[in-house]
């Protein structure tokens, strides 16, 4: 098993690694062929930055739109930050001190992630305009992360594992050492489902996490009178009076 979890971290690592910088580039290079900002828009880009720190921290158009969607969603990652800010320890023999500032936050935040998660999964089944633009994977990375999130509470509540000892193995993992891992039942549910969102990160639509940053809708300044948008395959086009002169 040890051995196991480390090939697996490794390669779930290099997969998460690769996977999103491929994919992050590709957006980069991707143009809008539009001007297409969500109105109302911002016409600087002083006004954009600002309005990409709402939607990033505040969920602002998911407020606007669907009031007890953006609870459920707000509460499911900001929970999932806390809670992977907590996790930071593991990979640390000295944490620093904000990590141990928030080990109680991200302690009680597991709760208000798990509802979170299942009140999602939950408007996914009932609703039937949501439920018939679902696909299986959509219901399945939602209760992968719930079954990674009901684990580590059987670890935190019933089933607690040497703490320390799961610590060193990952700190050794880090410089490429395996070293003896502490198991019990629910730390290789835990670990294996989360070894499998690493890997399936960068193909799934939790792409949506880095391409939020990327979308025309937000990332656009609505001022078509002030500056003309050309992608640059317009721009390197000939023009009309070249072409009939070629």
């Amino acid at each position: 098993m040890n051995l196991f979890f480390a090939i697996t971290f490794w390669f779930a690592t290099a997969v998460i690694t690769l996977g999103l910088g491929y994919k992050v580039r590709q957006y980069w290079k991707t143009e809008a062929p539009l001007l297409i900002p969500t109105t109302p828009a911002p016409t600087t880009q002083g006004g954009v930055i600002m309005r990409m720190i709402r939607e990033v921290t505040l969920f602002e158009s998911l407020f606007k739109s669907n009031k007890w969607i953006w609870i459920l969603g707000w509460m499911f990652h900001f929970s999932l930050l806390l809670v992977l800010a907590r996790h930071v320890r593991y990979f640390q023999e000295q944490p620093w001190f904000w990590v141990t500032l928030v080990q109680p936050f991200g302690k009680y935040a597991a709760y208000t992630m798990i509802l979170g998660l299942a009140g999602l999964l939950l408007r996914r089944i009932v609703v039937d305009r949501v439920r018939y633009i679902s696909s299986p994977s959509d219901f399945l990375m939602l209760i992968m992360l719930l079954v990674i999130g009901f684990s580590g509470l059987i670890m935190q509540l019933f089933d607690r594992p040497d703490i320390i000892g799961i610590q060193n193995y990952f700190i050794n993992l880090m410089g490429f050492k395996i070293v003896s891992l502490p198991i019990n039942s629910a730390l290789v549910v835990h670990l294996v489902l989360v070894a499998l969102l690493l890997i399936i990160f960068p193909f799934s639509k939790l792409l949506h996490a880095p391409g939020v940053f990327f979308s025309p809708t937000r990332n656009q300044a609505d001022n078509p009178r002030e500056k003309r948008h050309q992608p640059s395959w317009v721009a390197n086009m000939p023009s009309s009076n070249e072409s009939a002169e070629s």
